[in-house]
């Protein structure tokens, strides 16, 4: 079928497992259960009126299991479209009905989303994305750096901001929030954004850059805005937000807000409650890809494959050209030419050291934020250190110079760095 001569459509793909099963029939069931509910048994002068309505089945590719593999195995990928007039545009509208009830029936997992032109038009998408987010920081010919506060629960201002200030003598390009740090009294958002962004104007003072600090945006789902406001008022040029926890439909309301106008990093807490079966869930590219630009994330954190919580190499990939494609096809289903939505940073994290920054940007190239927790903390010279020896590392690789190498020429902290954790080029 195609689905460009029948009106806007969504479309939704599946990967769906049986042993048994009449693949094309389960297209037809899903095609019509997901929409207008039953159609054989419709009258005729009904079936005219809700035909706009109707479901259609795009493509069935049946994979049969391959010699000595399970017959659980056996596998059907399934596209099915969806008329644009069944849901509002927004997120969990879409959501709900390409995959609500259909999550809970059996081995399915969505592995894509196409969207019509016209759904794809409600949304704006990352109001800085890749480029914004570099003008801001004024760097245009590296990837960019990020440290992330750790251990904070229970410290005081002071000790917040002395932690901030060691991670930005060390050059990093962005600090954020551990996802876990909330309201509390003893570092009230205001007061915390206020502390560390005057250690970040010293900082500058001493490294000569700008600095982005993405405060974890917290609190009920109805105060949000409010919130952000806050933080902005008080001088924050950046927030983090747990998108899963809130939904899609709250990142895409903070996004498109006229008075949020700071990039907004997107944490991808959760996100192993739906991608990582092969059986169940959402696919990685469409869950931490696809709709966290679509959605307005300036930066995207989602597990790197290197590191303490790993990713697939191919999955990361797959989220590495969701939010980075310029290609429209990959979103709008009759769309050419450039994609409509500005990229969003890519940000592969978790167990991240010095040592991984040649397959980082071996697998990502330059449009890619480092992102280092206990790399930065656990360095052997301490956090300052931790910077400089990731800042060493990125411009050894540009240099196109081994690290080892480029270490033994007078780069103490990265020499410590790989000492302490090696390297895997």
């Amino acid at each position: 079928m195609n689905v460009e001569t029948h009106g806007a459509y969504c479309v939704a793909t599946y990967r769906c497992y049986d042993e048994k099963a009449d693949f094309h029939k389960k297209a037809a069931g899903i095609a019509v259960g997901l929409t207008v509910g039953s159609w054989t048994d419709l009258p005729q002068a009904r079936k005219a009126e809700m035909e706009k309505h109707l479901g259609r089945v795009v493509r069935v590719e049946v994979h049969e299991p391959a010699a000595g593999e399970s017959a659980s195995e056996r596998y059907a990928d399934i596209q099915i479209a969806y008329p644009d007039i069944n849901f509002s545009r927004d997120i969990p509208a879409l959501l709900v009905t390409v995959f609500g009830k259909l999550s809970m029936d059996g081995r399915i997992k969505l592995i894509d989303l196409s969207f019509s032109e016209a759904f794809l038009s409600a949304f704006p998408g990352p109001r800085y994305g890749i480029q914004g987010v570099r003008d801001l920081l004024g760097i245009h010919d590296r990837p960019l750096l990020m440290s992330i506060f750790k251990s904070v629960i229970g410290h005081d201002l002071p000790a917040l901001r002395e932690q901030f200030l060691q991670q930005a003598l060390g050059g990093v390009d962005l600090i954020k929030d551990d996802e876990i740090l909330f309201e509390n009294p003893l570092t009230p958002i205001e007061r915390r954004v206020e502390a560390c962004m005057q250690a970040a104007a010293e900082a500058q003072k001493a490294t000569g850059q700008k600095l982005l600090y993405a405060v974890n945006l917290t609190g009920p789902t109805f105060g949000l805005i409010e919130q952000a406001r806050k933080a902005i008022d008080a001088g924050a040029n950046a927030l983090l937000f747990n998108v899963l926890a809130y939904g899609f439909d709250a990142l895409a309301e903070l996004s498109r807000h006229p008075d949020i106008r700071v990039p907004i990093m997107a944490h991808p807490a959760m996100a192993g409650a739906f991608y990582p079966s092969p059986y169940h869930g959402i696919a990685a590219s469409v869950l931490l890809g696809k709709l966290m630009r679509l959605a307005g994330a300036d930066l995207v954190l989602f597990p790197s494959p290197y590191g303490s919580v790993v990713m697939p190499r191919e999955e990361n990939m797959a989220i590495k050209e969701a939010l980075l494609t310029t290609d429209a096809s990959a979103y709008a289903l009759s769309a050419n030419g450039q994609a409509p939505l500005a990229q969003s940073f890519p940000v592969p994290s978790a167990g991240i050291h010095p040592g991984l920054v040649p397959l980082i940007l071996k697998d990502f190239g330059d449009q890619v934020v480092v992102n280092a927790g206990g790399g930065v903390h656990g360095h052997p010279m301490g956090a300052a250190a931790g910077g400089r020896a990731f800042r060493q590392a990125i411009a050894g690789c540009l240099a196109g110079r081994p690290l080892r190498e480029y270490a033994a020429d007078g780069h103490a902290e990265l020499q410590a760095a790989i000492d302490a954790w090696g390297i895997k080029e």
